[in-house]
């Protein structure tokens, strides 16, 4: 059993950067003469919030109420999320790009402290490369919003993986054309209290 893990987490991890990847699903649907999800009287995909809601993978992400992790508190040492999942996207044929506002445009390669909730990358208790969110995860195989609600975190040292927050500290990048659909990177992080 313990050798399906490694080969099941790749397996995850691929299906997750898929879902990431360019795009292309929501550029595809987004296209003219897409087909209608069902909510719209079509056979597509729609959202689970119903007509008119924002589709699944999009803006800053959803907390539930019933989740037993508590939400992100308020803090004014950290970039907020609120700044980060403000911008527009622009579809191309191939991928969705973002649009980034002056005020993320200046935080392109400066020093950045975020909080959010690790989405592991690997199975070790210590997480050298995570995803970094805005709401807690409600399934392993479910992203919790779309790319301007995650940074991908690469950390000088392990991170010990924990279902509560933490804060990172770190070189911030936004990337304009990122090969997984990302927005935001993190490099030669630290975690921070």
């Amino acid at each position: 059993m313990s050798s399906l893990l490694p080969r099941f987490h790749a397996q995850a991890c691929a299906a997750l950067a898929a879902v990431l990847a360019t795009g292309a699903m929501a550029a595809a649907l987004a296209a003219p003469g897409a087909t209608p999800g069902p909510a719209d009287g079509g056979g597509g995909l729609s959202s689970p919030m119903g007509a008119g809601a924002l589709p699944a993978g999009q803006g800053a992400g959803y907390h539930s109420p019933q989740s037993p992790i508590k939400p992100l508190q308020p803090r004014s040492d950290v970039v907020p999320w609120s700044s980060l999942s403000n911008l527009t996207k622009k579809t191309l044929r191939d991928r969705i790009e973002p649009v980034f506002t002056s005020e993320q445009k200046a935080m392109h390669m400066t020093i950045r402290r975020v909080q959010g909730f690790m989405v592991p990358m690997d199975t070790k208790p210590g997480q050298k490369h995570f995803l970094l969110t805005s709401v807690p995860l409600t399934c392993a195989f479910c992203i919790p919003g779309g790319p301007e609600s995650m940074i991908e975190v690469k950390a000088r040292t392990p991170v010990r993986y924990s279902l509560e927050p933490v804060v990172v500290e770190g070189r911030f990048q936004t990337l304009q054309d990122d090969q997984y659909g990302l927005f935001y990177r993190l490099v030669e992080a630290r975690q921070v209290e």
